[in-house]
């Protein structure tokens, strides 16, 4: 005699009903739970974006071996925050920019700005001369490209193609490499990320050039930043 009872296919039914309601439950409360987290750090997680922006001004405008030579000195660079509203048809943008001077003399500028790359947005700091004439630093605040390949873009090595790059033309991204200046060796298997941070790059110098050569920028930390 068969000793298992075949369960009535209304039985089946609710069953399948309650599991089906249970884990729309347990997915809806995920998703209210991640986005209470996200709620919450937000706030922290932008404010330790604007330290690091902070630490990085001076290494980005002087260069390694001078930000860390001056901070030695127990001397700082002053940096004032600014503003920037970028005016492009139909829409409106903002930048955080970072001046960065030395008992009233200018030294260079720091962009933040941020972007779409391959898989994410990609968040950088472009560090560039007084003049705007030449990069002098790169920095990538944020990334989530994909692991051993699009996040090289955070290493020293491919960051430091762009120290000295001209800033008076759009970089270009190359895949046999770079024999002139202006020219990015993409990283391998990830051309996409490089060319969304030259992307990016060339963007921000072309949208600020003007508003920081005539001094147009609003001093402070009001308004939107981009970043």
């Amino acid at each position: 005699m068969d000793a298992e009872k075949k369960q009535p296919a209304g039985g089946l039914k609710a069953n399948y009903l309650v599991q089906a309601w249970l884990v729309l439950f347990l997915a809806v409360g995920f998703g209210v739970s991640l986005a209470g987290v996200q709620l919450a750090l937000g706030p922290v997680i932008e404010q330790n974006k604007m330290n690091e922006t902070l630490q990085k001004v001076p290494e980005l405008v002087l260069g390694s071996e001078a930000a860390q030579k001056m901070a030695a000195e127990n001397q700082a660079l002053d940096i004032t925050p600014k503003q920037i509203a970028v005016k492009k048809p139909g829409s409106e943008k903002f930048y955080s920019v970072y001046q960065a001077s030395y008992q009233g003399t200018p030294k260079g500028w720091v962009i933040k700005t941020k972007g779409q790359g391959y898989a994410d947005n990609i968040e950088l700091l472009i560090g560039l001369t007084a003049d705007l004439k030449s990069i002098t630093g790169l920095f990538v605040l944020d990334q989530k490209e994909t692991p051993g390949l699009g996040n090289k873009i955070i290493t020293d090595a491919w960051r430091g193609q762009f120290i000295n790059a001209p800033a008076s033309a759009p970089l270009v991204v190359v895949k046999t490499g770079a024999t002139k200046p202006g020219e990015i060796d993409a990283v391998t298997g990830a051309t996409i990320s490089s060319k969304s941070v030259t992307t990016l790059i060339n963007s921000a110098i072309t949208d600020l050039r003007q508003p920081l050569t005539s001094g147009a920028a609003e001093t402070g930390k009001g308004g939107k930043a981009n970043g």
